[in-house]
């Protein structure tokens, strides 16, 4: 029974991006006197695919305690999300442009239909790149949210 039930936990352990590096985590509340994962907040980071030069950090809360260490709980929807220049900024032609924007990274948050999206948005009046983090479970109406921008050159620097 438990070697038919180890391969479907594996698969509902959260997933994000492949991209994407822990950086660091802290524990906010020891779960059963520390027998199993405490619940904690994590950061990580993750780079534009389109745009070399900027990363963006996104610290989330993780649910602690048995079901948090196998994939089944529900982590909550709440998150903070801060994106940088981290080298030159060049936009490439195909980088979507327009009010929908183009999504560049996900992270699982539950083990159904729950995730944690970011958009990217350029706002080419203000040589700004506008990065949006949103979850995608609606909390009185509307889902939780972040905003973190990075501008950008918009022509040659001179020499």
């Amino acid at each position: 029974m438990r070697a038919l039930l180890l391969p479907f936990l594996l698969l509902a352990l959260p997933a994000a991006a492949e991209d994407t590096t822990r950086i660091g985590r802290v524990n906010t509340a020891l779960t059963n006197l520390g027998l199993t994962r405490s619940h904690q907040v994590v950061v990580e980071r993750f780079g534009d695919p389109a745009i070399p030069g900027v990363s963006c950090y996104v610290s989330q809360a993780r649910t602690g305690g048995l079901s948090g260490m196998v994939g089944l709980a529900e982590d909550p929807a709440r998150f903070a999300l801060s994106c940088v220049a981290t080298g030159p900024i060049t936009l490439p032609e195909n980088v979507r442009r327009g009010e929908r924007g183009e999504q560049i990274w996900e992270a699982s948050t539950s083990l159904f239909f729950k995730e944690t999206r970011v958009h990217r948005f350029v706002d080419e009046a203000n040589g700004a790149l506008v990065y949006l983090a949103w979850s995608t479970r609606l909390v009185e109406g509307s889902p939780h949210n972040a905003l973190a921008v990075v501008p950008y050159q918009t022509t040659p620097a001179p020499r």
